[in-house]
């Protein structure tokens, strides 16, 4: 699909939602009988009290990055709100054969639920389509399968979306500061070999186009802060003077920053990306601009949805009585106006 495409299926998505609520509006203001006809419960359960005991199988990645840590101590932590939860949590890999016997023991264990984090989407797929056919509802968690038949129900952060807030922010910047046409905007991505990398490049790109901007000089990291730390000199070195700069991931972002103050170069508005704790604090200290968040909440958000799933229930905020088969979370901006709203979820580097 064409990028702008993109951007116009996402801006027309919020306008599809604003226009709904202006009808709503309209509708209680002028028929106030079309009010009690929405009157009816809007769940099949009462989602939060206890239900039956289910038990439900978590396997992730290892924990070799500041939002993966995250991911696992946030599921844990929301698996230990519901007294009707057991969850058993299989040691972090990063070797998609292990992970596949992790889940085969899920399997012969019976469980009511898996969450799953895939090592590798495609090389998950196969025992995640196994456990579907043994009746296990699996909740796929951010990196996809290559197949329908392998997860219940998919939750994903958006990648794309990304950089869709960034370049928005970013075109936010230039006309608050009557930056022009002539911005120069730069980009620090992460491994440009990996498709998630690609897409927050691409809703970057788009959303620039929108104020007739351009990313003027790109350059991809390894989402490590070594890495961060080099691509960032090497940036600096190379362009006397950038008045935006987008860092795709905040943990690679720990060397980045280090660069800007070996370099004592601050002319820029910083953004980052992924939300840790460090960029909260930057942001809160004027060290920092922005960063876009991509939710480390999703594994907890999975054991959430499988819960319901084991449970048969639905969503209390959906008319619709079914768990969603796809769910895409927003990739919202922090800035110090509302930092300490996300400050809660900021993750440690």
């Amino acid at each position: 699909m064409p990028q702008r495409s993109r951007l116009l299926r996402t801006i027309g998505t919020f306008g599809t939602i604003a226009a709904v609520a202006v009808l709503a509006g309209a509708c209680t203001s002028n028929e106030p009988a079309a009010q009690e006809t929405n009157t009816a419960p809007r769940a099949a359960s009462s989602n939060d009290d206890p239900g039956k005991k289910v038990v439900i199988g978590f396997s992730g990645p290892e924990a070799d990055h500041g939002w993966l840590a995250a991911i696992n101590s946030f599921a844990e932590a929301e698996a230990e709100k519901y007294s009707d939860v057991d969850l058993r949590v299989a040691e972090g890999t990063n070797d998609p054969s292990m992970q596949i016997s992790h889940i085969e023991s899920f399997i012969n264990e019976g469980v009511d639920a898996i969450v799953l984090l895939p090592t590798d989407g495609a090389a998950l797929t196969k025992v995640a389509t196994q456990a579907m056919d043994a009746g296990i509802p699996v909740v796929n968690v951010d990196r996809e399968f290559s197949s329908e038949f392998a997860a219940r129900t998919t939750i994903l952060g958006d990648n794309y979306g990304m950089g869709i807030s960034a370049g928005t922010y970013a075109c936010k910047l230039v006309e608050e500061n009557n930056l022009g046409g002539n911005a120069v905007i730069a980009e620090i991505a992460g491994l440009d070999s990996l498709p998630l990398t690609q897409d927050r490049s691409d809703g970057f790109k788009d959303a620039l186009k929108e104020c007739d901007q351009n990313v003027d000089h790109r350059v991809a990291a390894e989402f490590t802060v070594e890495s961060g730390n080099q691509t960032a000199s090497n940036l600096l070195q190379a362009v006397p003077k950038i008045e935006i700069i987008w860092n795709h991931d905040d943990d690679q972002g720990v060397g980045v920053k280090a660069a800007f103050d070996n370099a004592n170069r601050d002319e820029f508005f910083f953004i980052g990306g992924a939300g840790s704790a460090n960029a909260m604090r930057w942001i809160k200290d004027g060290e920092m601009e922005a960063t876009v968040l991509y939710p480390p909440t999703q594994a907890a958000d999975g054991i959430r949805l499988a819960r319901l799933l084991a449970q048969n229930k639905g969503m209390s905020d959906l008319v619709q009585v079914e768990v969603p088969r796809r769910i895409v979370l927003n990739a919202p901006v922090v800035t110090k106006q509302n930092v300490d709203q996300y400050m809660p979820l900021g993750f440690e580097s």
